[in-house]
């Protein structure tokens, strides 16, 4: 099941560190690409990013191999930027820096 992870500093350090994460993410109501995006946009104004994972149980621990992508904010536009797991740590360097104001 494809869950939207919610995810600060701390989660994105224990995901690079290859340790699991619990919080509590968001489900889309239903496969649909502005239900998806709803899902993506709702985790994101509760963390820095979002991790999106497909996992077995939406409500226990994700790991690192169970992120399909991360997503996060470049500047306060409200675009996402998509980034594969591998880029995790491109991910916490962004987190890192304050947004860049747009326009």
């Amino acid at each position: 099941m494809r869950v939207y992870l919610p995810v600060g500093l701390s989660e994105l350090r224990t995901l690079a560190a290859g340790e699991p994460i619990e919080v509590e993410g968001y489900l889309a109501v239903s496969t649909d690409e502005e239900d998806e995006l709803a899902a993506v946009e709702s985790a994101a104004a509760d963390g820095a990013a979002v991790a999106v994972a497909e996992a077995a149980d939406p409500d226990g621990p994700v790991a690192l191999t169970e992120v399909e992508a991360l997503h996060v904010a470049l500047d306060d536009s409200g675009d996402l930027a998509w980034f594969a797991p591998s880029e995790i740590a491109t991910v916490i360097e962004l987190v890192q820096r304050p947004p860049v104001a747009s326009g």
